[in-house]
């Protein structure tokens, strides 16, 4: 899954594509490097961002959905979005599948809107929002706590009859840099979850505090950790840099055929 920012508010600058013609050339190379999804968001989920508004987000996504679909007829687009509102404003416009950070915590709609369309959901865990999540996020057991969390609105999900989950533990979403590492290295434990496991690992602080670097200088950091979480189980990457992550998904699928 490749990222397209559209929005200026991004931690990093190279996911960042505001004009029709860069958002095309970024959606183009993520593709010709190996991408399988685009995942286009108009809202900052940085921390310490403030909530978006559904209104801006469907005045930019709309016209961005649809230079898309003309441009990539076949290509699964994503929309990171944690509106209900902006949901239903664009699925007429070639939306394949809903990203939401909430998990549906940030709009009591949206569960009910992905299950009316039949809309494959990407449900990620978040421990308060955007603005608050890094102020002391705690848990009892982070793995045990965000396990549960998930199990029970995926449950929900499917009492609604939505029956295409995708589920996203939420790394940097709510965890100190000892929680984010401990989600890791147990991941294969919400595999019991029965859906696919996204990962979103891509130049986060959990590489840059570690290594003591900057977003522009994680790629490398970022390889290890998606190599580590192909390992224990993820299913979909979502990354910044498709072509490396993919060269780190032959390197795995080679490795796991080994005798």
């Amino acid at each position: 899954m490749g990222i397209i920012n559209v929005n200026q508010d991004s931690f990093y600058a190279g996911s960042r594509a505001s004009q029709i013609s860069e958002i095309l050339e970024l959606a183009r190379k993520h593709m010709d490097d190996g991408a399988d999804i685009l995942d286009v968001g108009a809202s900052s989920t940085r921390p310490g961002a403030s909530i978006s508004s559904a209104k801006d987000e469907i005045e930019v996504l709309i016209p961005v959905l649809k230079a898309l679909r003309n441009e990539f007829p076949t290509a699964i687009i994503s929309i990171d979005t944690y509106h209900s509102e902006v949901v239903l404003a664009l699925a007429d416009f070639g939306m394949d599948l809903v990203n939401d950070i909430s998990g549906g915590r940030f709009d009591e709609q949206m569960f009910s809107t992905v299950a009316k369309l039949k809309l494959p959901y990407i449900l990620m865990h978040i421990q308060g929002t955007p603005e608050t999540m890094q102020v002391n996020p705690s848990y009892e057991n982070v793995v045990e706590d965000v396990l549960k969390d998930c199990a029970l609105r995926v449950k929900q999900l499917y009492s609604l009859g939505c029956k295409d989950i995708i589920v996203d533990p939420g790394f940097g979403f709510g965890k100190t840099l000892e929680q984010n590492y401990s989600l890791l290295k147990h991941l294969a434990r919400f595999k019991q979850l029965g859906t696919p496991l996204l990962i979103g690992l891509s130049r986060k602080s959990m590489i840059n505090k570690v290594l003591n670097c900057k977003a522009d200088e994680a790629l490398n950091g970022t390889t290890a950790l998606n190599t580590i979480a192909l390992l224990n189980g993820a299913n979909i990457l979502r990354v910044h840099d498709v072509k490396e992550a993919v060269e780190a998904l032959k390197i795995v699928q080679q490795y796991q055929l080994a005798l």
